[in-house]
């Protein structure tokens, strides 16, 4: 025989106890300009290997203003760099892609 009351109660505090130590994988977001300077890239960059390394998702934004979205190609090679970068860390979940006024690309922890 096995009292009921005690089997619901052992089994409701094993999923409490499963809930409270799961990780729950949050996206974080850097947004970029096509004419970043070199410090503030590496600023940024320190930040996105920080979010990889706490085992997040990084979605990695490319804006664009005025007369920015006629050179496109130029935020497409940081993105590019961006990836070449966090290789060792990351894999591409999406690839950057067009959005309207912004190019987006998604980064997940190895």
């Amino acid at each position: 025989m096995l009292d009921l009351g005690r089997f619901k109660y052992a089994a409701q505090k094993k999923a409490a106890e499963a809930r409270k130590k799961q990780k729950v994988i949050e996206v974080k977001e850097i947004q970029l300009r096509p004419n970043i300077d070199t410090h503030d890239y590496d600023t940024k960059m320190k930040a996105v290997t920080r979010f990889l390394e706490d085992g997040d998702r990084v979605k990695v934004t490319m804006r664009f203003r005025g007369r920015e979205m006629a050179h496109q190609d130029i935020g497409m090679h940081l993105l590019i760099k961006v990836k070449d970068q966090m290789e060792e860390l990351a894999k591409v979940e999406s690839q950057p892609r067009s959005e309207g006024r912004q190019m987006v690309m998604v980064l997940a922890p190895k």
